[in-house]
């Protein structure tokens, strides 16, 4: 996989926004913005994908991004798009305070 996804739930009256991530550890400035570019293009090529109004996606790359084909890399925005909405549906567990040396 050369791709990672998160995805964060915004006003739902709004459109999907998306957030590209590619850290110094990958590659040079060049190879960096080359993968950035190639997966805005991914994004905009890609009209079926299931966002959700509202919803803020960020995508974090890794240096398989570069050499993927294109269609695989499509195939897995696809997919982390639909994992990542699952994971935002699901219900967080209420947060318990932490017992610490003072309480």
């Amino acid at each position: 996989m050369s791709i990672q996804f998160a995805a964060l739930a915004r006003a739902a009256s709004e459109a999907p926004r998306f957030g590209f991530t590619v850290t110094k550890k990958t590659g040079n400035s060049v190879e960096r913005n080359r993968i950035r570019r190639r997966l805005r293009e991914a994004v905009r090529l890609t009209p079926d994908l299931e966002t959700q109004s509202g919803g803020d996606y960020v995508i974090v790359a890794k240096r398989e991004a570069l050499a993927t084909p294109f269609a695989a890399l499509t195939a897995e925005l696809r997919q982390g798009v639909r994992k990542a909405n699952a994971r935002a549906a699901k219900p967080r567990p209420a947060h318990s305070p932490a017992t610490g040396r003072n309480g």
